[in-house]
């Protein structure tokens, strides 16, 4: 499943707020500095859709404030 996401590093609370089904709105207190603020969008978003942060992963928007993360789905 892709989640379309808009960051917002260096923030001063952290939340994760759902536009849509695939948009969501995640902000982190980590500065986007060596990829410090993808590893925390990565970390709420597991803590979210309840999933280990290893099954999400950033596709596209590296260096970009709109993201786009897989979330792997778990084998049972």
């Amino acid at each position: 499943m892709k989640i379309f996401v808009k960051a917002k590093p260096n923030s001063r609370k952290e939340f994760v707020e759902k536009i849509s089904e695939t948009n969501l709105i995640v902000a982190v207190k980590e500065p986007p500095i060596k990829r410090r603020a993808n590893a925390a969008i990565q970390k709420a978003l597991a803590e979210y859709f309840k999933v280990p942060p290893s099954q999400i992963a950033l596709v596209s928007g590296f260096s970009s404030k709109n993201k786009i993360f897989e979330i792997k789905e778990i084998k049972k």
